[in-house]
């Protein structure tokens, strides 16, 4: 447990969110809204941050694959003091730092993600460097379910099984679409559980929204089989949190209108009560 002095309420991390995406005129919301609790349950108890400094060379690694998903990043790195106020008043405007995907110039963020499939490598690298030099860092990579389609995933996958990576886990974001349609009918992978599993990894699937199973889950494959990279399958609703937004594919390229804005406030709110 690292982080427990702070609370990374899922509906405030969604409310920062669409604070980004309206002051931005951004899209990529249910994307980010998908991974969530997923982040939240990493940087309050599993992820370490020696000092609380993103760039300590101690620190485990978030790789965020999935890179159009950041704005749920950069949530939670306000909660931990990481980024200043200005730089969600003025997210996507003239000048601002922050990007619409992940970009490693800012610190706390591992890689720069918008080409898909190449952070699930740079993950493994992470890993393997971890293990020569006897750390225990631990190394996460989520990727999206749409984003596995991608062959550097799989090869990568070899590399973490046969160099029996047990300090790497991959947490797939199966939200079940991606930029244009249902995962299963661009290209059906079948049960990414078992996948997985077929390339030498300890999988679990586990509901995505429930923060208590999501913690269970990764306490779980971090203890157990000792010689294998792990695999946690998070069932997960795009757009999770706004009714008008969930399993609502239009919303992965929506902007945000004052209206919009106005109604998934409102949702937030009481689904907080």
């Amino acid at each position: 447990m690292t982080n427990l002095s702070k609370s990374f309420h899922a509906p405030d991390l969604r409310k920062t969110v669409l604070d980004m995406a309206y002051a931005g005129s951004a899209v990529h919301i249910a994307c980010a809204f998908s991974i969530i609790e997923i982040l939240a349950v990493l940087y309050r108890s599993h992820l370490r941050y020696p000092d609380n400094k993103p760039n300590s060379a101690l620190r485990d690694y978030l790789v965020l694959s999935k890179g159009h998903g950041v704005m749920a990043q950069y949530a939670c790195m306000r909660e931990l003091g990481w980024l200043s106020e200005d730089a969600f008043t003025q997210y996507f405007s003239d000048g601002s730092d922050l990007k619409g995907l992940s970009d490693s110039r800012i610190p706390g963020l591992e890689v720069t993600s918008g080409s898909l499939g190449h952070g699930f490598s740079v993950g493994v690298g992470l890993a393997l460097a971890a293990k020569l030099k006897k750390t225990d860092q631990k190394v996460f990579v989520l990727v999206g379910d749409g984003e596995i389609n991608e062959g550097p995933i799989w090869e990568g996958a070899l590399f973490a099984a046969h160099h029996q990576l047990n300090n790497f886990m991959v947490i797939v974001d199966e939200n079940g679409f991606q930029a244009m349609g249902l995962t299963d009918e661009i290209l059906n992978l079948g049960s990414i559980k078992e996948k997985f599993a077929s390339f030498g990894f300890d999988a679990i699937s586990v509901d995505g929204h429930d923060e208590a199973a999501l913690d269970i889950a990764i306490q779980t494959l971090m203890q157990r089989n000792p010689h294998q990279p792990k695999a946690l399958i998070a069932k997960t609703i795009k757009g999770k949190g706004v009714p008008f937004m969930e399993n609502n594919n239009a919303w992965h390229y929506t902007r945000l209108n004052d209206s919009s804005f106005e109604d998934a406030i409102a949702a937030l709110n009481k689904d907080a009560k």
